[in-house]
């Protein structure tokens, strides 16, 4: 079984501030950092470290040796990614005092996905092989249905929420990764549970699996439940929590790993991610992950 992610690479631009700025007002910023970023790296890069093996498919600008750098630093194979004259794209990122950030995205490279590079990718990987994504590339619809008639195991996280996913076919999916905004988003309900139950019942297949932050996680297949509870540490930086949390989801799954197995490992690897500034640098190896679960922190 082989895991292939499609999705972004970014720069983060992060910039530490005593809050979030709201609109209309003017901050001085206290520091500036830049990290390699983007869901789809930072999910590529959470995956490798949990000690699977993925590959990578997606665009990279011309500023972008820095970003296939760390992810084969991190053990992720680059070889499908393609190189274009872009530049790359980025992130600007606001992080408070209190560990809260406020992202902006620029797509750059990451919009120049094409079909016919969709299909070249897709001519490596077979029936039940599994397909992690996210919202920051282009063609995202495309590469569902492509996926789904090759018969891989497709994981969505439907991250950012645009007109984008509404074009996307949920039938098509095996798990669907989000949390609580973007479930009240798709669903227009406000309660968790209703969200899970509603998307469970619109679509039989699919299983969710609902992020609730400080409250933990909940995964349902329309007919059990499992909860997970978070680890409490010292938030400093939340960025790539759900990232963290979803990469190491998909390489527990890939394993045969039981979901209330999976959740514990994966809500591990999310709590010491956001105990660290950074995106991918903040993602942990899998050996610290169950070191600290064995002791039982």
């Amino acid at each position: 079984m082989k895991i292939l992610n499609f999705g972004s690479c970014n720069i983060d631009y992060v910039y530490l501030l005593d809050h979030i700025v709201v609109p209309g007002e003017t901050e001085m910023g206290d520091k500036l950092e830049i990290f390699s970023g983007g869901k789809g790296l930072n999910q590529s890069v959470a995956t490798a470290r949990a000690g699977a093996s993925v590959y990578h498919a997606g665009c990279i600008g011309l500023d972008g040796d820095m970003l296939l750098d760390v992810m084969s630093k991190s053990g992720v194979d680059t070889s499908l990614i393609k190189r274009v004259d872009s530049k790359n794209g980025h992130a600007i990122i606001q992080v408070s005092a209190k560990g809260e950030n406020s992202i902006f995205l620029y797509p750059g490279s990451n919009a120049m996905v094409t079909r016919e590079y969709v299909d070249s990718v897709l001519e490596h990987f077979d029936r039940g092989d599994i397909l992690l994504l996210q919202n920051e590339i282009s063609e995202i619809e495309y590469i569902v249905e492509r996926a789904y008639d090759v018969g891989m195991s497709i994981i969505l996280n439907p991250s950012p929420i645009n007109e984008t996913i509404d074009k996307i076919d949920f039938n098509m999916l095996e798990h669907l990764i989000l949390n609580e905004v973007e479930a009240s988003a798709i669903t227009g309900l406000d309660e968790p549970e209703k969200c899970i139950d509603c998307l469970c019942e619109r679509y039989p297949r699919l299983k969710v699996m609902l992020t609730l932050g400080a409250d933990g996680c909940v995964f349902s297949d329309g007919k059990v439940k499992h909860y997970h509870p978070t680890f409490k540490v010292k938030t400093v930086d939340t960025t790539a929590a759900g990232d963290t949390f979803t990469g190491y989801f998909a390489a527990e799954l890939s394993r045969g790993k039981d979901i209330p197995t999976v959740l514990k490992i994966a809500s591990m690897a999310s709590a010491i991610a956001v105990s660290r500034m950074g995106a991918a640098p903040s993602i942990p190896e899998f050996t610290e992950v169950y070191e600290r679960l064995e002791k039982g922190e």
